[in-house]
């Protein structure tokens, strides 16, 4: 994975003048990029779900919703199925590159309810994750930190990391 997405920062980089900034062309091409954050997220949500209240009364496998209950979608559930995310414990970016069933992936909502700042975090995200690859390389101090919940999944030791820099 890394190979990989260092080497679509890499061509990026080497594309631009020194000291030129990344266009939106450039954001366009890092979808590889995109696909490592996309399937992160799909292993650890930023919110682990969400509520909704039901509108009226509706089955669903095989209870009955009253109208007025609250529901929570709970998005490690949801990102883990095996009926949408085949092998759903194993990190694969590509599985972005195909078509995703509408309401699995929820990182960012869905439908009507989508995060309004989907596109800016995008942004967000790509512009800093170049600049880090591009920049540093990084190495994990703790090479078998655990993963603990409490109440969202969290490294257990907050995941250090030495950076050291580097020339492109």
């Amino acid at each position: 994975m890394w190979v990989f997405l260092f080497a679509e920062q890499t061509e990026i980089a080497r594309s631009k003048a020194k000291g030129e900034l990344l266009t939106w062309d450039d954001i366009q091409k890092m979808k590889y990029s995109w696909n490592v954050v996309l399937e992160a997220l799909r292993h650890l949500p930023t919110l682990p779900g969400s509520f909704r209240q039901a509108l009226e009364e509706f089955d669903y496998g095989g209870f009955r919703i009253p109208k007025g209950w609250k529901l929570h979608l709970n998005a490690y559930t949801t990102h883990l199925d095996p009926k949408y995310f085949p092998e759903p414990e194993k990190f694969n970016p590509m599985r972005f590159d195909e078509y995703i069933e509408p309401y699995t992936f929820v990182a960012f909502g869905g439908g009507p309810r989508t995060c309004p700042g989907r596109d800016y975090a995008r942004l967000d995200i790509l512009v800093f994750m170049h600049n880090l690859v591009t920049r540093f390389k990084l190495e994990k101090v703790l090479k078998d930190e655990k993963i603990v919940f409490n109440p969202t999944a969290n490294p257990e030791h907050g995941l250090p990391i030495l950076l050291t820099p580097h020339q492109m």
